[in-house]
């Protein structure tokens, strides 16, 4: 049975979230958006507060919670700055390797770290000539005894700048595709290990982005959270579990948005009325919320299938296509309805425009979401009705539909035949009797 009410704990935590962002991230956001600078002490501060971490199991200190759990921290502190959302959150996908590996030892030693101390570790799979093809790293990964020796080059790292760790993905041979990648843990300050300058953004400047070089990095043993031949999967693994809150941060940035049109539409007059007596501006309100709506169902679904156990791939690449581009669509929407006022840096439209570009490329672009959706629809996908040549399209005025009825359908052009056999030659395209297939009775 559907229920779609939170429980007094889930709505405990969204409320301290919402908080949190209208207190202390909403009023720095655009200060930070202008130094271009990540205000660490707000990492800490989410820290302190329970938001950040969610996920991590109660076993190793944490506080266990769901996928969805996040997703509701997520739309509020996205809500009030995305970039800030996304550096708070980067912990989590950091982190996720971690829950994966089969490395047992090294899972018990830096997971109660994080929950205990404020740490930060992030996720490292993009390259300079490799984002969204992870297949196609070329960061080397070579064995060296029990330990493995890395060169090369992480890009686009989202808090590589301030983390303790990095969840670095490799290959030992670049030739073998996703067969060759392994993933590693590596420590802040270690031997070979140089972050880059600051990326700069055209939006969420609030979140320090940056890259990774490695130069004869010696990882040992106990650092490796994946096999050659395994890293691959568990990329694949910890983006599934962690797309469906990328749908969050565009829930979140377009609810405000959309606040924020209807503010300004119930104030702002013209023609000798108030913005909002044009059924235009109305209707663009009204689809701003079946946006929003329809986003954040689509983000539930995708975390509560992670929370029960369930494959979440399909539906986290549905809810991150849909929730990024509705969150574009709203906020450009909201844009229109200030009209020049909404492009000036003056107001806060602009920066959520800014802001709302990235979701659609990060963790897979909405390209790479339609190609993993399609697959699934051409390869994996179990229809419920017959294939079209099997389709019992039976008319009522042809004949009395008898038990004892025969129909046979064209498989070229559709032409349905009633009797016993079907015709030696099909009446509309000439095709012979081999073209027939019996639809009717079933079986």
């Amino acid at each position: 049975m559907l229920n779609f009410s939170l429980t007094p704990e889930q709505t405990a935590l969204r409320d301290k979230a919402r908080r949190f962002a209208l207190d202390e991230v909403l009023p720095i956001a655009w200060h930070y958006d202008e130094k271009d600078e990540l205000p660490l002490y707000i990492l800490r501060r989410a820290w302190e507060e329970g938001i950040m971490n969610l996920t991590i199991p109660a076993t190793y200190g944490g506080q266990g919670r769901g996928l969805l759990e996040s997703a509701l921290v997520v739309e509020e502190i996205s809500a009030a700055c995305a970039g800030l959302a996304t550096s708070i959150f980067d912990n989590s996908l950091g982190a996720e390797p971690l829950m994966l590996t089969r490395n047992g030892k090294l899972r018990e030693k830096i997971l109660p770290l994080l929950a205990r101390e404020f740490k930060l570790i992030c996720f490292a799979t993009s390259e300079p000539l490799a984002g969204s093809d992870v297949a196609g790293m070329r960061c080397k990964a070579e064995k060296s005894g029990d330990d493995y020796i890395l060169n090369g080059t992480k890009y686009w790292i989202t808090n590589s700048g301030v983390a303790d760790y990095f969840s670095i993905f490799a290959t030992v041979d670049p030739s073998l595709g996703h067969k060759g990648i392994a993933a590693f843990l590596v420590e802040k300050g270690q031997a070979g290990v140089t972050v880059g300058r600051t990326i700069p953004k055209l939006g969420q400047r609030s979140s320090n982005t940056a890259g990774i070089h490695l130069v004869n990095v010696r990882v040992p043993a106990e650092n490796v959270l994946a096999q050659p031949g395994e890293g691959f999967v568990m990329a694949m693994t910890t983006f599934a579990r962690t797309r469906p809150i990328i749908g969050s941060f565009g829930v979140g940035a377009a609810r405000t948005a959309m606040e924020l049109a209807i503010d300004y539409a119930k104030k702002r007059r013209a023609f000798g009325a108030r913005l909002s007596d044009f059924q235009a501006i109305d209707f663009k309100i009204a689809e701003m919320y079946q946006k929003v709506e329809t986003a954040r169902l689509l983000t539930w679904k995708a975390a509560w299938e992670n929370d029960a156990g369930m494959d979440p791939t399909i539906s986290a690449s549905i809810a991150k296509f849909y929730a990024t581009e509705a969150a574009f669509e709203v906020v450009s929407e909201a844009l229109q309805i200030f009209g020049g006022y909404g492009y000036t840096r003056l107001f806060p439209v602009e920066k959520l425009l800014r802001d709302m570009r990235l979701p659609m490329i990060y963790e897979g672009t909405s390209e790479i979401q339609r190609v993993v959706v399609s697959r699934y629809l051409l390869e994996g996908y179990r229809p419920v009705m017959p294939p079209i040549e099997d389709f019992p399209l039976l008319a009522q005025h042809d004949v009395h539909l008898e038990k004892d009825t025969v129909a046979w359908r064209c498989r070229i052009c559709g032409h349905t035949h009633y009797g016993p056999e079907p015709p030696e030659e099909c009446p509309h395209c000439f095709f012979p009797k081999a073209a027939f297939r019996k639809v009717w009775p079933r079986g």
